[in-house]
C-alpha cells in the first residue's frame, strides 16, 4: 500500500527548499534563489508557506541597508522531510 505524500512538500519548489536546507545549518534568501532557480517572488511565497507550517524558521535582518533573510529547517521540518522520503520509497519499492 502506498503512503500518502505530504502535499506541502510535494510542490517542486518547496521540496527543493527543504532538500537544500536539510544539509545546512542555515541558508540565506539569495543562496536559496540561486540553488532553486526560482524567482524572488515565488521563492518568498513558498518560504512563507513552509514557515507557517513550522517546517522552517525565518530570520529577517539587515546587512547595512539591505534586507537579509535567513532560513533554517526546524525539527518538525526534518521529520516531515523524512516522512516524505519514506512515502516516496513506498512508491518505488525500496
Amino acid at each position: 500500500m502506498f503512503k500518502e505524500l505530504n502535499p506541502l512538500l510535494h510542490s517542486e519548489l518547496r521540496l527543493a527548499i527543504i532538500s537544500t536546507l536539510i544539509g545546512l545549518e542555515s541558508a540565506d534568501f539569495v543562496f536559496l534563489r540561486k540553488q532553486t532557480g526560482a524567482t524572488a517572488g515565488n521563492l518568498s511565497v513558498q518560504i512563507e508557506k513552509l514557515n507557517k507550517a513550522g517546517y522552517i524558521a525565518v530570520e529577517k535582518s539587515f546587512k547595512g541597508k539591505m534586507p537579509h533573510t535567513t532560513c533554517m529547517i526546524t525539527d518538525e521540518g526534518r521529520r516531515a522531510f523524512e516522512d516524505y522520503v519514506d512515502a516516496i520509497k513506498s512508491y518505488i519499492g525500496s
